[in-house]
């Protein structure tokens, strides 16, 4: 598997932006595809957040992450969030999400970010809290009950 910016890879941008609209905001109504778009597209940086990482695997795109800058409205003080982590669903099950956490973890630390903090649905934390994501408060957003996290990157 090799992991590349988004940055480099502007053409992935319709993809991913896809994944996420149907993944996430379809049913919703709070984002059409084009707002999902504009959203991905603004993850084109190579040396600060917001960042999209994506993975590939046999020359096919198989996922994304997404270094992000304050996600949730309800916590002004946290600035920098690890997001948008999508595996195709034929790619579940081999590792990819976990690899992409590492390496979003990788960029953060490279980045000198101390703190990550992120938003699951999983309110057990799962494959974060194996990645060391501690558990910080339980919220509801948009009408969902989610599990917000952080990881200490300083140490």
């Amino acid at each position: 598997m090799e992991f590349l910016l988004l940055a480099d890879e502007p053409s992935a941008a319709e993809i991913v932006a896809s994944w996420y609209f149907e993944q996430w905001f379809r049913d919703t109504g709070h984002y059409t595809k084009e707002q999902v778009l504009a959203k991905v597209l603004a993850a084109t940086n190579r040396n600060q957040a917001p960042m999209l990482i994506l993975a590939r695997l046999n020359q096919e795109w198989v996922g994304a992450a997404e270094l992000k800058i304050r996600e949730m409205e309800l916590f002004p003080d946290y600035e920098f969030w690890l997001g948008g982590v999508y595996v195709t669903a034929q790619a579940r099950g081999a590792g990819v999400a976990s690899a992409l956490v590492n390496e979003a973890l990788v960029r953060a630390r490279r980045l000198g970010i101390k703190h990550l903090y992120l938003q699951t649905e999983d309110l057990t934390g799962g494959l974060y809290a194996r990645h060391g994501f501690v558990p910080v408060t339980k919220v509801e957003s948009k009408g969902v009950d989610v599990l917000v996290m952080v990881t200490n990157l300083a140490g």
